[in-house]
């Protein structure tokens, strides 16, 4: 039976679970879209990015346009995630409970990982002059290093994805019964 969270009155709150099914309804449909555009927005581009590195040691320059332009797509589709996301908190008046605050914290610093970080990398790649048979060494070895650096940076994006993920389900601390 879920817990009904009340003020100092001990009133029940607006939009805990006692405030009817209008809003147990919108909180739902939030928190479905919130879901859907987390695994059809943030997906693509964790897996994208986590194939990037591959294919530029490979040296295979379609493989890496194309990751590149669904990182670079599905990084401005994501916006939806943080957005229903808020969406949704703020129907279950969980705005400011602690698991909400550290995931919206880590949420940020997510994005400012591929902002800042992987597609920067990524168009670094792009850029790159390729390696010419039997020469090329040093540019050899700077790939190499971008790889393994951008290898290194997007598994921080994912571990942080993660980590949110893990927190939006076991939600430490929530009394909301959802």
């Amino acid at each position: 039976m879920a817990r009904i969270r009340r003020n100092e009155a001990d009133e029940p709150v607006p939009g805990g679970p006692a405030a009817g099914l209008a809003c147990s309804f919108v909180s739902k449909v939030f928190l479905s879209i919130h879901v859907l555009a987390a695994i059809l927005a943030v997906g693509p581009v964790a897996v994208a990015a986590s194939m990037f590195p591959a294919a530029l040691k490979r040296g295979d320059t379609g493989t890496l346009r194309l990751l590149y332009r669904i990182c670079r797509v599905y990084a401005w589709v994501g916006i939806a995630v943080p957005l229903f996301g808020f969406a949704v908190a703020g129907t279950m008046h969980v705005t400011g409970d602690t698991w909400v605050l550290v995931s919206i914290g880590l949420t940020a610093v997510a994005a400012a990982v591929l902002a800042l970080l992987v597609l920067p990398g990524q168009r670094a790649a792009l850029a790159e002059p390729e390696a010419e048979p039997g020469g090329g060494v040093a540019t050899a070895v700077d790939t190499r290093r971008l790889a393994a650096r951008l290898g290194m940076v997007t598994g921080v994006f994912n571990l942080l994805w993660a980590v949110v993920t893990v927190l939006m389900i076991i939600r430490p601390g929530s009394s909301t019964g959802v």
